[in-house]
């Protein structure tokens, strides 16, 4: 292994680490798990709940965020907030169908140019600190740990969000672009893409409306949960066409402008539940906007 950069330790897939899990449930703590629809639909099919339900109960910001709340009992994780999905002295209630950032769990996996890292935060292990029990138990090299957390399908999901969320800006794109709203010297669109790539994810909750939220976030789907990519293909063609029937006879500038907002901010809000910064994503997409030929 050696380090990438600092703060983040670089693996190699035959690395070998602490990574049998001793399930004392630390990490069930005081985390931010993001979710993708795929995820959001595979957790409520383990709950046997419909997605709607479980993210009603269990989500927050429209279904990209597990929800975390103090438990009476949270001295015993040092005040830390519990995850909604679990249960004390047994651990995850939807093991099955857990999500991948849980999967890596104590592993992160980032994406330079075509290549994939798996990587882990920090010089030393993370879970040395809180779980020491650890070191007593079989080292694992990393391609085995994966392996033995099934994390392929999610994976497929997680890259097959990352284009989907592409394919939402590039509408955007063509609203502003390709309908003449660019070349009338329009200064206001680029303006509200920053707005909405600061946006709290409450306030984009709001922005974006529980309709377009819900298209976005359960996709009436339930005949391919074990395809992520046909999963994450149907709901892209579904929102295509959403965004068609609904943008495609726009006429006026002020509605040209809103639906390329309402594009973007779906972007963003996807963005987030990928764990990818929606600030940044923004100003990389205004800045490639401005090139070709859009104003601020």
């Amino acid at each position: 292994m050696n380090a990438a950069k600092p703060g983040i330790t670089d693996l190699a897939i035959n690395d070998s680490l602490p990574l049998t899990c001793s399930r004392g449930g630390i990490c069930c703590h005081g985390k931010k798990v993001c979710l993708n629809p795929f995820e959001l639909a595979r957790l409520a099919e383990s709950n046997r709940l419909t997605p709607c339900d479980f993210r009603n109960r269990f989500c927050e910001y429209g279904g990209i965020r597990l929800r975390f709340e103090k438990q009476a009992d949270s001295a015993k994780w040092n005040g830390l907030t519990e995850c909604s999905q679990y249960i004390p002295d047994r651990g995850c209630s939807v093991y099955e169908g857990r999500p991948l950032v849980c999967r890596l769990y104590p592993l992160g996996r980032i994406r330079r140019g075509n290549k994939l890292h798996y990587v882990h935060m920090g010089r030393a292990f993370p879970c040395l600190e809180s779980c020491p029990e650890v070191l007593d138990l079989p080292n694992r090299t990393v391609g085995a740990y994966l392996d033995s957390q099934k994390v392929s399908a999610f994976e497929t999901a997680q890259d097959s969000y990352l284009d989907f969320m592409q394919g939402l800006a590039d509408n955007a794109f063509v609203l502003l672009l390709e309908s003449g709203l660019a070349a009338s010297g329009d200064e206001l669109t680029l303006r509200l893409w920053r707005s909405l790539g600061k946006s709290e994810p409450e306030q984009m909750v709001k922005l974006l409306g529980p309709t377009w939220i819900d298209r976005l976030m359960i996709p009436q789907i339930s005949d391919c949960l074990d395809d992520a990519a046909a999963f994450a293909q149907r709901h892209h063609e579904m929102l295509e066409a959403q965004a068609q029937k609904s943008f495609g006879n726009l006429g006026d500038f002020d509605s040209l402008r809103e639906a390329s907002g309402l594009m973007i901010g779906l972007a963003l809000h996807l963005a987030r539940g990928l764990g990818v910064n929606p600030a940044e994503l923004s100003e990389h997409w205004i800045a490639t906007a401005k090139k070709l030929g859009a104003r601020e």
